[in-house]
């Protein structure tokens, strides 16, 4: 629901720990211990940390058992720790199908403090910054209206966007945060998936050419912005025994680019022939399986001489790919947005250049 205020306080739920048998949890100051219902069980001390475990279809902590389990700082100035970081807000311990998921609770601007630092530098430029804590607050938004889970919002991943806790904040972070503070990026008054990448190498893609489904904002862009960053360009090389040996045909015999995106020429599929047989994968796979930055590459054989019965003949040795970015491809390039910002761009018109037939509002989400 959009409005002209912000709402005070949202919490997220973020997954820090899923399925796991067992995390350390504890608080910076003295804390509750609730169960699932938040009828108190009992307390810790400041600074103290327990393993809680998955145990019987609930949760152990200490000398305390439940359904699931809240540890809630009684100072809210107080952080709360899980796995192996500090976090805002407070945890919350439930058992899932394979052990024990732990979810952080924290207000939506604080939990930005800390992803825009994960994401960015808190040293690069403000507009950056700002541009970044507009996108990421969306991206949130809409992870939080679409959920995927019941028990959390998001995880705390790159499969998400990256989340490290209070570690990662700084002055810059929280100034660009609170600067933008309930603003989103809309389209039909609808907050919109701003998903964003390292380098975009020159060129971002149609949403419907990389995953599935076709959306008016996330169009493809070709622009300059990248340039001079340290992923735009890149390169990688490999034997062909190396490649062959990845994906299971033996040694490699030819690479096949078979279908490449209509915007940038980023390959969405490639066949990879082997002396023991032949497959086609996903551009994404490959590029995963090589630990690629991109899948906007292109492929130089490198060959060799050998003796065979017809006398001398070249033999392919490796490859080389000569890249360009790093990650998807798709929404607002970060380093793109870095350079825009040092040529004096602001943070609306950065938004502007990645996410079209957008307008950047303030929203009261409920």
């Amino acid at each position: 629901m959009m409005s002209a205020q912000a709402k005070e306080s949202l919490e997220l739920r973020i997954a820090i720990e899923q399925n796991v048998p067992q995390v350390n949890v504890g608080s910076s100051v003295d804390a509750q211990v609730l169960d699932s219902a938040q009828r108190p069980l009992g307390a810790i001390k400041g600074m103290n940390g327990f393993a809680a475990q998955a145990k019987d279809g609930g949760v152990a902590l200490d000398q305390w058992k439940s359904g699931a389990m809240w540890v809630v700082p009684k100072d809210p100035n107080g952080v709360v720790w899980i796995g192996n970081r500090w976090y805002r807000g407070r945890v919350y311990l439930v058992p899932t199908g394979k052990g024990l998921t732990a979810v952080n609770y924290v207000d939506l601007e604080q939990y930005l403090f800390s992803v825009l630092g994960s994401e960015m530098s808190g040293n690069w430029p403000q507009e950056a910054l700002k541009a970044q804590a507009v996108a990421a607050r969306s991206y949130a938004l809409h992870e939080r209206q679409n959920g995927r889970s019941g028990i959390f919002d998001l995880g705390d991943t790159q499969g998400w966007q990256v989340y490290n806790g209070i570690q990662s904040e700084s002055t810059g972070t929280q100034t660009a945060v609170m600067a933008t503070a309930g603003q989103v990026l809309a389209h039909n008054k609808q907050i919109i998936n701003a998903v964003f990448h390292s380098s975009a190498g020159g060129c971002t893609e149609n949403v419907e050419d990389v995953w599935v489904q076709a959306l008016p904002y996330l169009r493809s862009v070709k622009n300059n912005y990248d340039q001079g960053s340290p992923v735009n360009e890149w390169s990688r090389s490999f034997t062909a025994a190396e490649i062959g040996n990845r994906f299971g045909v033996g040694s490699l015999q030819r690479l096949e680019p078979t279908r490449m995106t209509r915007s940038c020429g980023r390959v969405q599929e490639i066949r990879v022939v082997g002396d023991r047989g032949s497959k086609v994968v996903k551009g994404n796979e490959f590029r995963e399986a090589l630990g690629l930055r991109s899948t906007f590459f292109t492929i130089a054989n490198q060959f060799q001489p050998v003796a065979s019965k017809e006398g001398q003949k070249q033999s392919l040795s490796g490859v080389v790919f000569n890249g360009r970015g790093f990650g998807h491809g798709l929404g607002m390039s970060q380093w793109g947005a870095y350079n825009m910002a040092r040529r004096g761009y602001n943070y609306q018109q950065i938004l502007q250049q990645y996410y079209l037939n957008t307008s950047v509002t303030v929203i009261d989400v409920q």
